[in-house]
């Protein structure tokens, strides 16, 4: 039953993932609080997950033309340099602080979300106006 569940949570993130929400916002909440993995292993399965998805949307979307190429190292380099830099703060720093973190992070990603779709709306209804 058990790995039944594990299957419905990576399921769901797949789902969010594709759909450009980020599966880790919804896999590392399932995996910390209903499975009560730690924090860094939730974080880490995460990142493995995510790339194999990526890979696999990469692969789709060079296929359908909407990978642009030009001057792509200016983006590899530096998250290649920071993404190592985060490995070693996140080892260096302790469960419960990236819990913490981690939850800060969501919050203010809501936030900028909740603020986005108010945006939208009343662009909407200044557009019904000028009409």
């Amino acid at each position: 039953m058990i790995y039944f569940l594990y299957v419905l949570a990576g399921i769901a993130s797949g789902i969010f993932g594709g759909l450009g929400m980020g599966g880790g916002t919804l896999l590392i909440p399932i995996l910390t609080i209903f499975f009560n993995f730690d924090q860094k292993l939730s974080q880490g399965i995460n990142l493995l997950s995510f790339l194999v998805m990526a890979l696999f949307s990469l692969y789709i979307h060079h296929k359908n033309g909407y990978v642009v190429t030009k001057h792509i190292f200016y983006i590899i380099i530096p998250g290649v340099l920071f993404s190592i830099l985060g490995a070693f703060l996140m080892s260096l720093t302790s469960s419960k602080i990236l819990k913490i973190i981690f939850g800060v992070f969501l919050i203010i990603l809501a936030i900028i979300e909740f603020v986005k779709v108010f945006k939208k709306d009343k662009k909407k209804v200044k557009a019904k106006k000028k009409r």
